[in-house]
């Protein structure tokens, strides 16, 4: 499996080429970022043998069978569809689009072409998260309530390695997209009841920098999300599952009863490493000519939802 990493020197696109190093039968053939310089030294560094500062380029070769997108939000939806019309499998981070539009876009060319296009929902990997879903799928757990808070420090356009961004991130359409997503896949419902709220607008930036959403399934459970770019503290997503039988938090891919007692997730999965476990998922649905787990697909209801909460705004 040859593959092309897009925003190779971004903080995602350097864990996805960690976890791919690990998958056996694949191979990073190309790299593409907006810099020159960057990028060939990236691809110098890994041992690569394509740099590029446009897709097209990579995916004009033939030593390209599919490519990673961790590049701008904005750009995920041109770039997806220009990647199936090459005939390329396509991976595109979370979120495959900033629209319900877009979105549906990206499913119409997936359709077209058959081939594998997969977004990247990495909440449905994380080995903490796939644990619980394991759990309600054998009929021992019900979600009751999801209680899920998602913060940062981010007042400027920087990402997540503190180096400045050229695009502007988005409390909904990407951070709130992992948990809408995810209460849906664990619930296997999608939402009968939504509202969103939002603070004020930053005058530069053009988003709303706090934001609480509210959902609920026809089987009664709810979530209740808060997301801050304001949170001066400890960054990233937490999430509490209240269920009929127990209380689990979960950090990543580490996950604790409702005591902070640390629950063992040895053999859930091959990797402990939710970016690595998404990777394996993309190879293999291509290499056995499947739908994959989070095929953009499957995740165009969390995408709908989105789009129901951000009517809701106004």
């Amino acid at each position: 499996m040859r593959i092309c990493v897009a925003g190779a020197y971004g903080a995602f696109g350097l864990k996805h080429l960690d976890a791919l190093a690990n998958i056996e039968g694949v191979e990073v053939t190309s790299v593409m970022g907006p810099t020159r310089e960057k990028i060939d030294a990236l691809a110098a560094e890994r041992g690569i043998g394509h740099a590029a500062t446009d897709l097209a380029e990579c995916l004009a070769r033939d030593d390209v069978d599919a490519v990673i997108l961790a590049t701008p939000t904005q750009l995920h939806a041109d770039q997806a569809v220009a990647c199936m019309e090459a005939g390329k499998h396509v991976l595109v981070e979370i979120p495959m689009a900033d629209s319900l539009a877009d979105s549906q876009r990206v499913v119409a060319k997936q359709k077209e072409t058959g081939l594998v296009a997969m977004a990247g929902q990495v909440r449905r990997f994380n080995p903490s998260h796939q644990w619980i879903h394991n759990k309600i799928k054998a009929g021992e757990l019900k979600v009751q309530q999801m209680d899920v808070q998602t913060y940062f420090f981010r007042r400027s356009n920087m990402n997540a390695k503190g180096e400045p961004r050229s695009w502007t991130d988005h409390l909904l359409w990407h951070h709130a997209c992992h948990t809408v997503d995810l209460f849906q896949y664990q619930t296997g419902e999608n939402c009968s009841e939504v509202f969103g709220l939002q603070g004020p607008i930053h005058p530069e930036l053009g988003i709303a920098m706090d934001m609480s959403i509210g959902m609920k399934v026809p089987s009664g459970a709810i979530c209740t999300l808060s997301l801050s770019f304001n949170n001066d503290g400890p960054f990233g997503t937490f999430f509490r599952y209240i269920c009929d039988n127990g209380t689990y938090i979960a950090r990543y891919d580490d996950l604790f009863d409702g005591y902070e007692k640390p629950v063992d997730l040895s053999g859930v999965a091959v990797s402990n490493n939710g970016i690595e476990l998404i990777d394996r998922e993309f190879v293999s649905a291509i290499k056995d000519g499947r739908e994959p787990n989070s095929s953009v697909g499957q995740v165009l209801p969390a995408m709908e939802t989105l789009d129901r909460i951000e009517r809701s705004f106004r």
